[in-house]
């Protein structure tokens, strides 16, 4: 077994902090920590939802935007102004996905909950840490707009998280940090419902193929600390 960084192990989720209401404006807000990734999710709330709705849609709608700070990075990146990038639209579009699973968008008619995600420090596992935090900023914000009377009844089915898992060297590991995602022969993202549904379940092979077992073991991994995921919320 290879070593990991502060000694964890294979099937060892790094340190992870929830910090909530951790920005003034916001309607919700949280500071998700995975080890040394850092990111900061809001949501805001706005009557109306998207113009390509039909007007006979009884549901709302729940959208999300995922971004990269300049210095987040080892080397600095570039702001996305005009033109998002192809990996930020595939993140923000699994953001949202992962949170519409677990809302009943029927008992928030007319209403667009807006997720924001930024990442301040990257080091492996971001989209899975803005899916965890996504979701927290949406529980609260639900329990603010029933406290003000702007939503009737609870919309969210079931908590969720995300976590990521690859095979290093043979050998399964959980929770990947940059330097061990950067060299995977096989990287996966996994999104789950707290029962153990499955919402999302990105698996490849980076380098070299990998057989049923091992997808299973992935996926019974990642669903373990799924669950503890959740308990920290």
């Amino acid at each position: 077994m290879s070593e990991r960084l502060n000694s964890r192990g294979n099937k060892e989720l790094r340190k992870i902090k929830f910090t909530r209401n951790y920005t003034k404006h916001a309607l919700s807000s949280v500071l998700v920590e995975f080890g040394d990734t850092k990111v900061i999710v809001t949501a805001t709330v706005e009557d109306g939802k998207p113009k390509w709705m039909e007007k006979e849609d009884k549901r709302g709608w729940i959208t999300a935007e995922y971004s990269l700070l300049p210095t987040s990075t080892h080397t600095r990146c570039q702001r996305e102004r005009s033109k998002i990038s192809g990996r930020t639209q595939e993140i923000q579009r699994l953001i949202g996905r992962s949170i519409r699973s677990c809302v009943n968008l029927e008992k928030i008619t007319d209403k667009t909950i807006t997720i924001d995600a930024d990442v301040i420090q990257a080091d492996g596992g971001t989209r899975c840490a803005s899916i965890c935090g996504a979701y927290i900023a949406v529980e609260d914000a639900v329990k603010k707009l029933m406290e003000r009377g702007e939503l009737n009844e609870n919309p969210i089915l079931e908590e969720i998280a995300a976590v990521s898992a690859g095979i290093i060297d043979g050998e399964i590991k959980l929770d990947l940090d940059y330097s061990e995602d950067s060299h995977a022969q096989v990287d996966a993202n996994v999104v789950m419902t707290k029962s153990g549904k499955i919402i999302e379940f990105q698996t490849t092979a980076e380098g070299n193929p990998f057989n049923k077992e091992q997808l299973y073991e992935i996926l019974d991994t990642a669903e373990k600390a799924i669950k503890d995921i959740i308990e920290m919320y």
